[in-house]
């Protein structure tokens, strides 16, 4: 069973910068697809952006253009860089591996 751990969540101001990372740890093989996923509040979850092991890459159309996925295969660690950050960007974001779930971590920005 993966298990993943975020972190480098926060609060900024709008227009502002963080980077997520998701470490994978208890793994068994290598990981195809790594994804992150945030939660609004009063909202569904929702897939933000994922990676393959090509990098092959995929963005929700609400963040293209201003976040970056990206992985480190032998660290078994994704990122997300999140850049122009705007308040509707606020929600708790996870991490997603092989049906996996990270216990997840807010982003906060603020108007």
């Amino acid at each position: 069973q993966v298990q993943l751990v975020e972190s480098g969540g926060g609060l900024v101001h709008a227009g502002g910068s963080l980077r997520l990372s998701c470490a994978a740890s208890r793994i068994m093989g290598i990981i195809n697809v790594m994804a992150w996923f945030r939660q609004g509040p009063g909202k569904q979850r929702e897939v933000v952006a994922s990676i393959g092991l090509g990098d092959d890459t995929f963005y929700a159309e609400s963040v293209k253009g201003r976040f970056t996925i990206s992985r480190d295969i032998a660290q078994n660690t994704v990122y997300l860089q999140m850049n122009s950050l705007k308040p509707e960007d606020t929600a708790v974001y996870f991490c997603n591996a092989r049906d996996e779930w990270g216990q997840g971590i807010q982003v906060t920005v603020s108007s």
